[in-house]
């Protein structure tokens, strides 16, 4: 396993291990030992797995939970998307920041988003099927949207359409209620 920085120094690339033959290929995908020591420097639990499926143009998030927050392990086991995650710390030096990251079925990189980040993605092939550990249980009643277009985050989204968003998507906050 192979863990990249980026400019928010909490969120880690992180690029597994692929052995692979005229068979196919094989990579382990989670090792808590490997994960702990690695990426987090502490214990760290996920109580949930996730699995979605979207097709091109979809934009899910930017999502965050006001209780139960979580951190999340994120991977593409189908197509490709534009994977982003916002820093909402406010104590944080890099409160309003984002990090960008393609993730495919191709590159199998994966992207851990610790607690007190917004994350969302964004579906660049024809569909994507998009897989993630959570660090909490999902909590409808704490769930938070911000807008995807926000200025005062101004992320640079690979598109210049207005993407598929979901009802709650569309009326989300600006970052600056937070």
């Amino acid at each position: 396993m192979k863990v990249i920085e980026t400019d928010i120094p909490d969120v880690k690339i992180i690029e597994p291990t692929v052995f692979g033959d005229e068979r196919g290929f094989f990579m382990e995908t989670w090792n808590q030992k490997k994960f702990e020591e690695l990426v987090t420097g502490k214990p760290t639990q996920f109580v949930q797995d996730n699995h979605s499926k979207s097709k091109k143009g979809t934009l899910r998030g930017l999502h965050y939970q006001t209780e139960n927050t979580q951190g999340k392990l994120v991977r593409v086991v189908s197509g490709e998307v534009y994977d982003v995650a916002v820093d909402i710390r406010k104590e944080s030096p890099t409160f309003g920041k984002w990090v960008g990251v393609y993730l495919s079925s191709e590159n199998k990189r994966q992207l851990w988003i610790p607690e007190g980040f917004a994350h969302g993605f964004y579906v660049t092939s024809n569909e994507a099927e998009f897989v993630y550990k959570c660090t909490d249980f999902y909590n409808p009643n704490a769930e938070v949207s911000i807008l995807w277009n926000d200025n005062d985050i101004s992320i640079n989204w690979p598109f210049d359409t207005i993407p598929v968003l979901s009802q709650k998507d569309k009326l989300g906050i600006k970052l600056i209620k937070l």
